[in-house]
């Protein structure tokens, strides 16, 4: 029971640790009047300086300690600020609105450092050279509302185009002139698309459907985190146009959805208009880089958009991310022209920071794809370390790893435990009997020494004698 009660206290001892004040002394004192503001006096430079120095040596203090959260803190971002600083280009205000495979009026801007980042990526996913498009985004989710939005408008151009075409065959063999749009069968078709996603699969998909004003339905998951194909095939609408959101990696338990079992459903069933989005978050920066790249590429599995984060795998200092999708989809947004930029925005985002397509284009110049593959590798076997290190402390039906996954998630340790590791908490019942859990994430921080003093914690904490790290028995989720 007191074992119990301590993991219940771990969300309540993280919001005590932060509410914490940063420093002994705030620069600004809070909740000022606006009649105060204006009275307050600029704070000297030395004082902002040690507010600030104080506020980083806290925040670098936690970092090796991170292991909850898809977060790569190894950065390699040193030499790019010495040069952001040497070349004087801190001194401009770049922006990259627009498209950045056109012409762009504003002149700051970082479009071809842009271009080619899509262009590296691209056939990384499956895109035939000329037939996508793409642009970097401010982080996954705005990927993913770009996915969603871009989905939405292809859907219903599709659903018009069906629309036309049924009208000029009543035209031609004059059938009833009810007015319903049919389908090649006959039935009845409405035009407002449904999007499908499973509910272990990223929580912005249910906020953005919300923004987008898209009916959502939520497919429940299996044990393992996958999308259940029977109640995705139950639920899919034939008569609706379908927006399928494929989880590539689910955010607790690191769950790939069966995109064959979907695309069977698919066939079975025949919806009259279909738009597949890849949420890749994570799993999208490393899989190409592994065997596994047959689960990203378009050449292998159908997809119309991806959407892949910038800050998890690539390790960038900030979110960011990446967003591509087929010249068909693109070509089939609402133009808005906008005059005094001379071209169509067709992101959401107008105004867009030029800085991260640099960021971008550095890693993957002094990177490259090799590096890149090295570390898709490590993690994965760290992962696999990890696994079975755990195993060995808590038992093979405590601990588990999907296929492909760097994500490794267990009996949820003690309180303590989820505080100093920064560990990730869910609930489910169907795994351990009082539904606690925990996770970890293998980044490229993660090293061997912190696996091993991580589980040697929990060891301690379960009076458990750690035994050496051979042959042991571990559980992958099938």
């Amino acid at each position: 029971m007191k074992h119990a009660q301590e993991k219940g206290l771990t969300s309540q001892a993280k919001r005590a640790r932060l509410a914490q004040p940063p420093l002994n002394a705030h620069v600004f004192p809070s909740e000022l009047t606006a009649s105060q503001i204006h009275a307050v006096d600029a704070p000297s430079a030395s004082a902002s300086k040690q507010y600030l120095d104080e506020y980083a040596a806290r925040l670098l203090r936690r970092r090796p300690h991170l292991l909850g959260y898809p977060v790569n803190e190894h950065t390699h971002l040193k030499e790019f600020y010495e040069w952001y600083l040497e070349s004087g280009l801190y001194k401009a205000s770049i922006n990259n609105v627009g498209d950045p495979f056109l012409p762009a009026e504003y002149d700051l801007h970082t479009h071809p450092f842009e271009r080619e980042v899509i262009h590296f990526f691209a056939p990384l996913y499956g895109f035939e050279p000329g037939q996508y498009w793409g642009f970097v985004t401010a982080s996954g989710t705005d990927g993913n509302q770009h996915g969603m939005y871009f989905g939405a408008r292809y859907l219903l151009s599709m659903i018009s185009d069906l629309e036309k075409q049924q009208q000029l065959q009543k035209e031609l063999s004059s059938p009833d002139d009810s007015g319903a749009t049919q389908d090649n069968s006959g039935a009845s078709v409405q035009r407002r698309p449904i999007a499908y996603v499973s509910t272990e699969a990223h929580y912005s998909i249910k906020k953005l459907a919300d923004v987008d004003n898209i009916e959502l339905r939520l497919i429940a998951a299996d044990v393992g985190g996958r999308m259940d194909i029977e109640e995705f095939e139950r639920q899919l609408d034939p008569m609706r146009p379908a927006l399928i959101v494929v989880a590539m990696g689910t955010t607790f338990k690191g769950a790939i959805d069966d995109q064959e079992a979907i695309d069977a459903v698919i066939k079975r069933k025949k919806p009259v208009a279909v738009y597949r989005h890849l949420d890749a978050a994570l799993f999208g920066g490393y899989l190409p880089f592994t065997e596994f790249s047959h689960l990203v590429d378009r050449r292998k599995v159908e997809f119309d958009s991806i959407a892949v984060s910038g800050h998890k795998f690539f390790g960038f200092d900030e979110p960011c991310g990446l967003f591509l999708c087929t010249q068909k989809v693109r070509q089939h947004l609402n133009p808005f022209r906008v005059e005094y930029l001379s071209e169509a925005i067709p992101t959401i985002t107008c105004s867009r920071g030029g800085l991260a397509p640099l960021k971008f284009w550095w890693k993957i110049s002094h990177r490259g794809a090799l590096v890149m593959k090295a570390e898709a590798e490590t993690m994965l076997a760290n992962a696999r370390h990890l696994q079975d290190r755990l195993t060995a402390v808590l038992g093979a039906d405590k601990v588990w790893r999907n296929p492909h996954s760097n994500t490794v998630y267990f009996a949820r340790p003690a309180g303590a435990i989820m505080t100093e590791y920064d560990l990730a908490p869910e609930v489910d019942y169907r795994l351990v009997p009082d539904g606690l859990l925990a996770h970890t994430i293998v980044m490229q921080h993660v090293t061997i020494e912190a696996i091993d003093s991580f589980v040697a914690a929990v060891a301690a904490s379960c009076a458990v004698q750690l035994p050496p790290a051979v042959g042991l028995q571990v559980q992958q989720m099938e």
